[in-house]
């Protein structure tokens, strides 16, 4: 069921909050051996919690919008009582958290129920979780394939039908890549518009917590509560949609190619836009991610090195290494090019772009191609995604109805506009352009 359905289910008495988090819990236990997306599964937490839900609805107490929702989040999050990973074998004996995450707190003040925590890239470094201490997340909708990254396990628990919804982070496509291989809904927000307290850092500059929904609507649900303290706002469905070109129709997958030119065509022919030197916000974008991370993890590395995924290490190193004054022209090239992206965004109001070149690349084949030659998709998958990621813009990754492996579009909009965007994302859902897909269902449909 949807969050949307789920909530509704539980408020009636239809279902109670502690049948919705057992059925959840076994899902996982039958359907991740197979997909490898949760961590650990936190079963007397969800148990527990569920039963406050049940017990507040039989006193006459609303428990809130997600009443007896289950939910998983990247191994990024705080959870109480269990240390926070990050994706990282050395943090596997850390300290534990003392507290939830902010945004885990709103989630279960509105009834929702953690049920695990979601494998992830090391310390979100990567586009297609391939973790050298949890192994690496299939996607759901062919288990030979990546189901992209960072946000791989958030994805992948969603697509496979675990949990209605999940929470991951976004630095430079995180969440928009896995949401595109998968074949549901993602989120990155206005920069830190969403909380981020007991968040693991990456790069402060650009990182953002999202949602993985299978529908429109029930991102407009959770993103809602998310914003706890933004009030009650209309939201308007933003008009006037364009189609990003240049960079962004370069080095697409042959059926990337014909499903944006359908869509294009079902909105009756978008004009294009043609962003100015996108070569050189990606590699802005780069040198920002490098330079904040390799700080980050600066004193570490010097104790440590060893215990870091070598993957992960080289490139942590390399940023270290990086100038201050590479850095500061990095951040200066940001301004000129959301100038160029405002211009762009005040004639149009939505910018539609690939999320990713194609389907998911194979798992023993993990390269993609870029401008004639194979590239390492651990790298390179955010080569539609970068460039968009450092304006501090919102965008949503929608999926696309397509037969066969999962695709998707990002949908751009001014910053402040995510509601606006949800509503527009809802129209084009309302319409049959943009569909979210359930790897499982498929299967139980095929077999009938």
């Amino acid at each position: 069921m949807t969050v949307f359905e789920t909530a509704e289910a539980v408020r009636s008495g239809r279902l109670s909050a502690l049948q919705v988090a057992r059925a959840a819990l076994d899902r996982v236990e039958q359907r991740n051996g197979a997909v490898n997306a949760v961590t650990r599964i936190l079963r007397d937490r969800a148990l527990a919690r569920a039963e406050a839900v049940d017990i507040s609805l039989s006193r006459g107490i609303d428990p809130g919008p997600l009443a007896g929702v289950p939910f998983a989040v990247k191994d990024l999050f705080d959870v109480e009582g269990l240390p926070t990973t990050a994706g990282a074998g050395r943090l596997r004996q850390a300290a534990p958290a003392t507290d939830d995450a902010a945004a885990i707190r709103r989630l279960s003040d509105a009834g929702a129920v953690l049920v695990g925590t979601l494998n992830m890239d090391e310390f979100a470094y990567g586009f297609v979780t391939d973790n050298a201490q949890w192994g690496v997340t299939r996607n759901p909708h062919d288990l030979a394939r990546f189901a992209g990254g960072s946000s791989g396990g958030s994805a992948a628990a969603v697509a496979a039908g675990m949990v209605p919804f999940s929470l991951g982070s976004d630095t430079n496509g995180s969440i928009r890549i896995p949401a595109s291989l998968c074949g549901i809904y993602g989120t990155k927000p206005t920069h830190a518009s969403l909380p981020m307290k007991g968040v693991y850092p990456f790069v402060h500059t650009l990182d953002d917590i999202g949602i993985f929904t299978r529908s429109a609507h029930d991102l407009a649900i959770v993103d809602s509560v998310l914003r706890a303290d933004a009030g009650d706002e209309t939201c308007r469905a933003l008009q006037r949609p364009a189609l990003l070109s240049g960079w962004f129709g370069a080095n697409l997958s042959p059926c990337m190619s014909r499903a944006l030119a359908r869509l294009s065509s079902q909105l009756g022919g978008l004009p294009l836009v043609d962003l100015p030197n996108v070569a050189r916000a990606r590699s802005a974008a780069f040198l920002i991610t490098a330079f904040e991370g390799g700080r980050q993890h600066r004193d570490a590395l010097v104790a440590d090195a060893l215990s870091y995924d070598p993957a992960t290490r080289d490139r942590l190193l390399a940023g270290a290494a990086v100038p201050d004054h590479v850095y500061a022209a990095a951040l200066a090239y940001r301004d000129v090019f959301a100038a160029a992206v405002d211009a762009a965004l005040a004639q149009y109001e939505v910018l539609i772009a690939p999320a990713t070149f194609g389907p998911a690349p194979f798992i023993d084949d993990p390269f993609i191609p870029i401008d004639g030659s194979m590239q390492p998709a651990r790298a390179n998958l955010g080569l539609y995604t970068q460039p968009i990621s450092f304006l501090g813009v919102p965008v949503i990754a929608a999926p696309l109805p397509v037969n066969g492996l999962p695709m998707g579009v990002q949908l751009i909009a001014a910053k402040g506009r995510d509601g606006d965007l949800i509503a527009f994302a809802q129209s084009l859902e309302a319409q049959g352009l943009i569909q979210g897909r359930c790897a499982w269902q498929e299967k139980s449909d095929d077999n009938q």
